[in-house]
């Protein structure tokens, strides 16, 4: 019975930390239930797990002997992370079909977790593109496309630096809101372009709580109707700071 309930307590561990992973990296409820419940049931276990907004409590029971554990794991400030979302699903179904082991499993984890990010700059570049685009896909010219460029550039700089040093995560929006609109809204005070007002509405779509709202949405159809309504509240508070910090930009400007 001791070698099962190492056993039990090493796989409850290794479950609770996939749980995390996928909270942290933008997984809707109803994913996490299904790959931690696929790859428990492929090494002999019933799992019950309660998922919410800051913790998973998750329950193992061991099909032949009944021994069951519990535990608790804390998750970490919710992010978006695709790549570490879609190679957790492979892991899974290879658990299944290839009968991997606790070992195996956790050695996959840290490689996930290792990934590379992409460059810094790299990022700001090709998202301040994407403000850009935006800005041309509303109507907007070359003017107003590069001040979309610039000002969003400008306001992700500011959110990676809050966030770098440990500002709360809507207050990081809000300077990054603020920011962004301080730029576009420049140009609308001087009339910079024929649509100025373009730019400055384009310039703080890099911030929407996509995410967010999607898997609010996913929740409550599905059922889990505290998370959607956490994930949907915490996507509002966000959209708010956003607001606020175009509204403070409007103030200053007296537009």
């Amino acid at each position: 019975m001791e070698k099962v309930s190492t056993r039990t307590k090493e796989l409850a561990s290794t479950l609770l930390e996939i749980g995390a992973l996928l909270m942290s990296s933008g997984a809707s409820t109803g994913r996490i239930r299904v790959t931690i419940s696929r790859i428990a049931e492929a090494l002999g276990y019933n799992s019950e797990l309660l998922v919410t907004h800051r913790a998973l409590m998750l329950t193992l029971v061991e099909e032949e002997s009944q021994y069951f554990f519990s535990s608790l794991k804390r998750t970490s400030p919710h992010g978006v992370n695709f790549k570490v979302v879609s190679g957790i699903s492979r892991m899974s179904w290879r658990v299944v079909e290839e009968g991997w082991d606790i070992p195996k499993i956790n050695e996959e984890i840290e490689r996930l977790r290792s990934l590379p990010h992409y460059p810094r700059l790299v990022i700001l570049l090709l998202v301040s593109l994407a403000g850009a685009s935006f800005c041309r896909l509303f109507g907007g010219e070359a003017t107003e496309m590069g001040v979309a460029f610039v000002a969003t550039f400008a306001g992700l700089f500011v959110r990676q630096e809050s966030a770098k040093r440990s500002f709360n995560g809507y207050m990081c929006v809000f300077f990054a809101s603020l920011t962004a609109s301080l730029i576009s809204g420049a140009s609308v005070k001087w009339g910079l372009g024929g649509n100025p007002e373009l730019a400055f509405a384009t310039s703080v779509l890099f911030l929407i709580p996509g995410v967010p709202l999607i898997n609010s949405f996913t929740d409550l159809i599905d059922g889990n109707i505290m998370n959607g309504l956490v994930r949907g509240a915490n996507g509002m508070i966000i959209s708010f700071a956003i607001a606020l910090g175009m509204l403070g930009a409007m103030i200053i400007y007296n537009i």
